[in-house]
């Protein structure tokens, strides 16, 4: 049996291997390195895919936020709402603006913010919400879009773990992750369901002025060359990485059915086991398993990881520490801030490989070790 890998991109490389070389020797060889016909089409294609008016292409997931933020004319003060149970680069642009990061609690079974929990944290400060699409599936965006437009609060949507997940809507509409706030952010490092073999991300939005405010922002606040109409930032997808976002865009769908797959393999071969708790399918969205995530009891973490790992099987613990406990945000919070669910959740979550390599025997094996450490 070959090596288990969280994430295997050099399996995923070899078999679609002479279309990433192609486009990559194209790109090479027209010397359009910066802003190319590649950025171009995979900007359109990415558009069509996710049915968005306005897609802009930048650096990285983190640019993505900073400069959704930006375009909000957001002032130092106030408040943007914050799951504390995240990666660091949500909230770390928020402080990095001169603005309030507002964390809050998220829900014990999705990971994801709820309409409630948002609801208790808005004050007449907030001016913005960014829901994160945590291990990839959507949070539930309906209740929370109708509390924010009618509070006239913006969203960002978070959506670096759950490209190509779907949220249907009560009247029946379906759309695509990242295409419901008002802007959407996405990452394609390279281990992401749509990666790259760099750096990269992608900023969306319906409103095109905005996508105009957007795109300027990127581009040193210009938009022509050599006149700067605001402050802006530097953020460019590079050409070669788009070359391979194109041929891995065509894939996406069956990328995340292959992810679904094993999800279903391990939730089949779990669900029986009192120790654990599977991820919990929210009924609105598809979930497209960026991660497989576990809740185990705190006690036994630690040696059921060392279980996994005396096996040759890798675990990752996403995330650690609650975002309020970083000392990174420690002047920014209340020190009596206390989120009951983000605290149980640190100290019981354990993600298992899920990649779209993964062959039925290494998640056969995978499965009974579990289920051995477990019981």
């Amino acid at each position: 049996m070959a090596n288990i890998h969280m994430v295997d991109v050099k399996g995923q490389y070899r078999r679609h291997q002479s279309e990433f070389d192609q486009a990559i020797l194209e790109t090479v060889r027209s010397g359009a390195y910066i802003n190319g016909p590649q950025v171009h089409s995979f900007q359109a294609n990415l558009a069509k895919y996710l049915d968005v008016a306005c897609v802009i292409p930048c650096g990285n997931g983190t640019d993505a936020l900073q400069i959704a933020l930006m375009a909000l004319d957001l002032k130092p003060g106030d408040e943007v709402i914050v799951p504390a149970f995240t990666y660091v680069a949500t909230a770390e642009v928020i402080a990095l603006l001169g603005l309030t990061p507002v964390m809050v609690d998220v829900c014990p079974t999705t990971f994801n913010l709820t309409k409630e929990i948002v609801e208790q944290a808005i004050t007449p400060k907030t001016k913005a919400i960014i829901p994160v699409h945590l291990f990839g599936q959507c949070t539930d965006m309906e209740p929370i879009m109708n509390l924010a437009n009618a509070q006239g609060i913006f969203v960002i949507e978070d959506n670096a773990q759950a490209i190509g997940s779907e949220y249907t809507w009560t009247d029946g509409y379906v759309a695509k992750s990242g295409t419901m706030g008002h802007i959407g952010c996405t990452s394609f490092y390279p281990s992401k369901n749509l990666g790259c073999y760099g750096d990269g991300g992608a900023i969306f939005t319906n409103d095109e002025e905005l996508g105009k405010k957007l795109q300027m922002i990127a581009n040193h606040g210009q938009n022509k060359r050599y006149y700067h109409s605001r402050v802006g930032v530097n953020s460019r997808l590079d050409a070669i990485q788009a070359a391979v976002l194109n041929v891995k865009l065509r894939q996406l769908d069956s990328y995340n059915k292959a992810r679904q797959t094993v999800a279903t393999y391990y939730d089949e071969a779990f669900r029986d086991i009192e120790e654990v708790k599977i991820p919990q399918r929210h009924p609105k969205s598809t979930h497209v398993f960026h991660q497989y995530t576990l809740q185990v009891e705190p006690k036994k973490r630690e040696v059921f990881q060392s279980i996994l790992k005396e096996n040759n099987i890798p675990s990752m613990i996403y995330y650690p520490l609650p975002l309020y406990k970083q000392q990174a945000f420690m002047h920014l919070i209340p020190k009596e801030l206390y989120l009951p669910n983000t605290e149980q959740l640190c100290d019981s979550v354990v993600s298992l490989p899920i990649h779209t390599e993964m062959t039925e025997e290494q998640m056969a094996y995978i499965s009974e070790v579990v289920v051995h450490a477990l019981r």
